[in-house]
Order: C-alpha cells, then sequence, then structure tokens
C-alpha cells in the first residue's frame, strides 16, 4: 500500500516519509552498537509492508506506525533493539508532557526543553490574561504569513512564497533574529534586531537620542551610539559658563534610561557605546566597565584607525583631541594606552575593539556618510538611523548522510533573502528617519548558526585546518547565492534607492540589497534550534546558561550523546563529563576527542582566524568571542587584538573566563560558589 500522509498527534497531516521511520530505527541500532543503514532500511521496508494491519485508515497516526517499528524489531530478533526503540519512544512522551506541564505549552515541533522555555517566555502570543494562545508551530505560521504578505505589493503569489516560508522555519532550517519571531504579524509590527543613532555635541542631540532609544527598546530593538563627538570632562560650555560632564556621565543616563524601559515587554535593552581612541577621555572610558554594576546594559568599544593601530605597533605619540574644536589635549604613547585596553579586557572582558578604516574600506554606500558605529554586538557597521534586520541559516540541518548538502544550502540562501527583503517591507519602524534609511539602503544581514555542529556531524574537528577551508567553502557558497537572489530580486523589484551612488554600481552589480550577509551571535535563536551558537565552537559539552532575567537552563550536546551510545562510553564517564564540560581528561575515544573540543581548549591565534575566514565572505562583520582561558594574561589579549587587525577582521570582542562575578556561560553542570 502506498502511503501519501500521516496524522500527527496534534491532529494535524504531513507528508508521509519512510525516511523518519528509517532514521529513528538507525538511532536504535546504533545506541545498542550496530552501527548499519542499510539495516535500518531493510527494517523499514518490514514496517511498511506490516503498517496496514495496524493503521486503522488510509492516513495512519504517529502510535500506530511506532507500534509497528516496535513490532518489527521483536519478530526480527532484536529485543535489545526494541528496548532502546521503546526507551526513546517513552523518554519523548515524559518531555512532551514535562513541556506541558512546566510551560504550559503544547509542543508541535519537538523542541527541546530549553527551546520551548525560550518561547514561552518571550515568544509566543499571549491573551489579556497572559495566557498563552499559540503553539510553537503556530508562531512560525504567524510570521510565514505576515512577511509573504509583501509579495502582493510586487504581483507576486503570496501562496507559494508563504509555503515556502513556513517549510523553511518549521524544519528550522533558517530563524530570523528575535523581533521578527516575536512581532511579526502582531500590532507592535516592529521587526529589526537593532539599530544606530546619532549623538552630537549638544544637550539637545542627547536627549532626543535618549527619547529615540527609549521607543527603539520599547518595541524590541538594541541601539548603538558612538559617544566620540561629545567634548571631554572639564571642557568649557560657553552656553552656560561651566564644564561638560564628559561622555562616560552621559552613558550613564542612557544606561539607567534602559534599565527602566523593557524592550517590547519580553527583554531588556542592549546597547553598544563607542568611543575613539584618541578621545580625551578615552582612560575613563576603557575603565568603566571594571567598575561594579556600570553601565551594565552597555557592551564597550574602541573605534581605532590603522594610523593609530601603527603608532601603537610602533609604541609612537598618539594626540588626544577635543572633538569641539579639534585641539590637542594631551599625547600619550599609543602602545602603554593599547596595554591599558588589554588589562581592563583581561579584568572585566572590555572594552572591544572597532577597526574604523576596514570597516569604512567595505562601506557600500559611502556617499551617505562615514560609518562610525555598530549595532550591541558589532556584527553590522550601520549609519545613523540605519537598523539590521537579521537571520541565520541553521547549518546543522545542511547535513544529509556525513555530508553538507549544498543544494539545500542554495535554496534556503535564495528563500532567506527572499523572507528578510520582505522583512524591510512589512516592517513597521519606531522612527520615520529610520523607515526613510532602511528604505535607501535595504540593508540585510544572513548569517549562519549551528557551524560547530555541522563539523561534527561531517567527522571534521572544529579545530583544524579542514574547518577553516570548509568555512570558506560554505561563506563563500551562501555570499555567491545572497547576491545571485538579490540581483533576481532586483530584476522583479528594483535595485535599493541609492544603488546609484554606491559601490555596486561601480562593479556594474545591480542588486535589491546594499548589504546581504553577517554572522551575528544568535544566543536565542540557536538556542529555539538546539545548535551552537553564530560560528562559536561548543562553548561545553554540558554547562548551565543563564538567561531570560537569571534563569538556568541545562545544555547537554546532543551529537554527543549521540555518539557516546555510538561508541558505548560507560555511564560513569558520561558522569564526568556533565560535570567537567568538556572531555579533557575522561577516558574517551580520541576520535570523540578531536571532534568535541571546546571553546577554551581552542587557542586565541585559531578563533581569531576562523572569524577572518569568515569575514571575507561576509559583506558586514562578524559578531564573535574570543574566548581565553582563566589563566590568560593581559599580553594574551594584546597578541589577539593585534593579530585580529593584521587580518583584517572588522572588530574584536575577547573574555577571559571567571573575569566577572557572573557570566552567562559555565562550564559543566555544578555551579560553582558564586563568592569564591
Amino acid at each position: 500500500m502506498s502511503w501519501e500522509k500521516v496524522r500527527k498527534r496534534n491532529g494535524e497531516l504531513e507528508d508521509f516519509s519512510p525516511a523518519k521511520i528509517t532514521k529513528a530505527i538507525y538511532k536504535a541500532l546504533s545506541a545498542c552498537g550496530k552501527d548499519s543503514k542499510e539495516e535500518a532500511e531493510k527494517l523499514t521496508q518490514k514496517v511498511l509492508e506490516i503498517l496496514p494491519e495496524k493503521a486503522k485508515s488510509s492516513v495512519p497516526e504517529v502510535e500506530e506506525i511506532q507500534d509497528a517499528v516496535e513490532e518489527v524489531l521483536m519478530r526480527e530478533g532484536l529485543p535489545e533493539v526494541a528496548r532502546a526503540y521503546i526507551l526513546y519512544r517513552e523518554k519523548r512522551r515524559k518531555l512532551r508532557e514535562a513541556k506541558q506541564k512546566l510551560f504550559g505549552v503544547k509542543d508541535d515541533l519537538k523542541l527541546s526543553l530549553n527551546a520551548i522555555q525560550v518561547l514561552q517566555e518571550r515568544y509566543l502570543l499571549r491573551d489579556e490574561e497572559g495566557e498563552i494562545i499559540e503553539t510553537p508551530r503556530g508562531m512560525m505560521r504567524r510570521v510565514a504569513k505576515a512577511i509573504a504578505e509583501v509579495d502582493a505589493r510586487y504581483g507576486e503569489n503570496v501562496d507559494k512564497t508563504y509555503s515556502e516560508f513556513y517549510d523553511m522555519l518549521t524544519s528550522l532550517y533558517f530563524l530570523p533574529n528575535s523581533p521578527t519571531l516575536m512581532n511579526a504579524g502582531t500590532p507592535l509590527g516592529q521587526l529589526s534586531a537593532c539599530f544606530v543613532l546619532p549623538v552630537e555635541d549638544s544637550i539637545e542631540s542627547i536627549f532626543d537620542a535618549l527619547r529615540e532609544m527609549a521607543l527603539i527598546h520599547k518595541s524590541g530593538g538594541g541601539t548603538g551610539f558612538t559617544f566620540t563627538h561629545l567634548r571631554p570632562r572639564g571642557d568649557r560650555v560657553s552656553t552656560t559658563g561651566g564644564r561638560a560632564s564628559g561622555p562616560v556621565s552621559f552613558m550613564q543616563i542612557f544606561d539607567t534610561a534602559t534599565e527602566v524601559v523593557k524592550q517590547g515587554g519580553k527583554r531588556r535593552g542592549a546597547n553598544m557605546g563607542i568611543l575613539r581612541f584618541n578621545h580625551p577621555d578615552i582612560r575613563e572610558f576603557i575603565h568603566a566597565k571594571e567598575k561594579t554594576n556600570f553601565l551594565e546594559n552597555f557592551n564597550l568599544s574602541v573605534a581605532i584607525t590603522d594610523e593609530e593601530m601603527e603608532k601603537v605597533r610602533k609604541g609612537e605619540e598618539l594626540e588626544l583631541r577635543n572633538p569641539r574644536d579639534g585641539k590637542v589635549w594631551e599625547k600619550i604613547n599609543a602602545r602603554e594606552l593599547f596595554e591599558m585596553i588589554a588589562e581592563s579586557v583581561w579584568r572585566s572582558g572590555e572594552p572591544g575593539l572597532i577597526f574604523l578604516d576596514e570597516i569604512n574600506r567595505h562601506n557600500p554606500t559611502p556617499s551617505q556618510g562615514i560609518i562610525e558605529a555598530t549595532n550591541p554586538c558589532g556584527e553590522v557597521p550601520l549609519l545613523p538611523y540605519e537598523s539590521c534586520n537579521l537571520g541565520s541559516i541553521n547549518l546543522a540541518q545542511m547535513v544529509e548522510g556525513e555530508k553538507i548538502n549544498y543544494q539545500r544550502v542554495k535554496e534556503i540562501t535564495k528563500r532567506a533573502v527572499h523572507f528578510l527583503d520582505n522583512v524591510i517591507d512589512a516592517n513597521l519602524y519606531p522612527l520615520p528617519q529610520v523607515q526613510k534609511m532602511v528604505e535607501r539602503n535595504r540593508k540585510i544581514g544572513l548569517g549562519v548558526m549551528g557551524f560547530a555542529d555541522m563539523l561534527a556531524k561531517i567527522g571534521v574537528s572544529y579545530y583544524s585546518e579542514e574547518a577553516l577551508k570548509i568555512a570558506e567553502e560554505v561563506m563563500s557558497f551562501i555570499s555567491f547565492q545572497a547576491r545571485c537572489a538579490s540581483q533576481e530580486l532586483a530584476e522583479r523589484r528594483g535595485t535599493f534607492p541609492s544603488y546609484p551612488e554606491s559601490r555596486w554600481a561601480e562593479k556594474d552589480l545591480p542588486l535589491r540589497n546594499a548589504t546581504l550577509t553577517s554572522i551575528a551571535p544568535t544566543g536565542s535563536i540557536s538556542l529555539i534550534a538546539s545548535v551552537s551558537s553564530g560560528i562559536e565552537p561548543f562553548f561545553a559539552l554540558a554547562f548551565r546558561r543563564y538567561v531570560l532575567d537569571n534563569t538556568e537552563l541545562l545544555e547537554i550536546n546532543p551529537i554527543l550523546e549521540e555518539k557516546l551510545k555510538t561508541y558505548s562510553v560507560p555511564e560513569e564517564t558520561w558522569k564526568v563529563i556533565l560535570e567537567k564540560g568538556n572531555l579533557e581528561g575522561v577516558d574517551a575515544p580520541e576520535e570523540l576527542r578531536r571532534l568535541f573540543i571546546t571553546a577554551l581548549e581552542i587557542p586565541p591565534s585559531f578563533h581569531i582566524q576562523m572569524q577572518a575566514t569568515f569575514q571575507k565572505y561576509v559583506d558586514n562583520a562578524v559578531s564573535k568571542t574570543i574566548n581565553l582561558p582563566q589563566n590568560a594574561t593581559p599580553r594574551d589579549v594584546e597578541e589577539a587584538y593585534l593579530l585580529a587587525h593584521e587580518l583584517k577582521c572588522k572588530g574584536i570582542t575577547a573574555y577571559r573566563y571567571g573575569s566577572r562575578p557572573q557570566q552567562v556561560l559555565y562550564l559543566g553542570t555544578e555551579k560553582s560558589c558564586e563568592t569564591c
């Protein structure tokens, strides 16, 4: 009998897929040390033969298929495999019940507990009484519908586009940035992740920026600023006869306001604060985050030019100039100031560096202005009043048969560019200036997540030359396909309005979007997809993650769990891995050590090499943390920052494990004493 559809537990129908049966059987075989895809396929055929006996109608139910699998495994003399399969079924049942009981969320996408918790806290719609009124699949349906409807403006097939977007989202092949998931198809309708706002040297401009920041945070976005144009502390204020308090003092006001205004009622705002390397208040800025509970809602970065980096390398004199009149306030050794930055990073993880010249060498619209600031995570350099519209391809889902499925990558890249371009039109912008700038340049940032998962699935160690080669292959392929997709959109819908004055026009490359690619940290959406964030290596194989106003989530690497079963690793060893968070000093097969190397085991120089490799094929920038072990030195930070500039990164952030009393990620499952 030929089966076309299967009825899921929620009553919905989906296409019948024998491959899913094969996958489940293969997992049970592997758990018992029988790693044979051929046997799994043979057993699947036997399941299909007896399924007519089990199915009560022409559309079998999921439970009926599973009953047939159990019966076949027992008939074929595989009781231990049947037991593994039954245990897996029971585990899934308990997991479904736990999700419903703990979070009141009906999981119709087979997501992890952590994913359901994040969705419950931040994303799923609620009624006026605060009760959740949509499922994860319902959220995807809402988002796909809202973004697909834009096609009607261009006379295109909305139904076809909706189907493509919905399939892409529910399969977790691609996810957009959080505000799009939260707000698409709702009255709020603000879909951009982050914005850059101008701050000029006047009280009026400062408080205009403060008001605009509050509106953006309320709508669900983050904000980036350069405070470089503000006069230094102690400078004369001619209108009042008083003395200026300096950039850091005004940043405190922005920080306090951020703490008060909650983003879209769901998360606190985030800011990027930037100051030029030659600003007279640079030392106060560098040390700002060393203070306890100071500027907690800011990431800090120092903006530096190539000329200034050369002065650092040579140990030459640097002139600190008042931005109000350009006068030299002080002369200081550039190397000493750079060492001060490294010392602060070693102590507190801040500030990062922004390489201004490298950013502006790749500014696609120089006629629109010089780029001086980025979004809070640094992956999108933006002009004033621009916003970033981001989404990420899940590379873990681009693997089939231990090989990268480049045809799938091509299809998803094309759909994702279409999706993100539609987001620009569907967006309800919090400020008219933002709408004007965004629609003029139509910048998008398509990136990736699950890179480490993909490498583990295809049997490649993150810390290897082969991984760098794959990074180059994958990102260059996505970049090329994204440009092809943007060209196709331009043919149908027109180029971005500022195209005639852009660098793309100089190359005679008509595009719909001024920028196409960016590598975001993907913190929340990688949790939803249960994959590694961005292009980061596995932080740990088991760790505690603190999110959602200090909610603790336990993370265990699912790919490792499968591999441990395949290698029949003893339960005692598994427990040690959970406690340690890595395989260091653990009696485990060498293959596992190679594949599951963690962030703190990888030299900082290799982290930077990986970032630089992706950056070659990214229009915007790359957000990546250069993880340093607890015993790293300030000199290690210096060398990392110098190397990042040498390899043409657009920015760099480093973090020494344990350098802050509280941090987002912890190794292992055991929490150490917070006062130690």
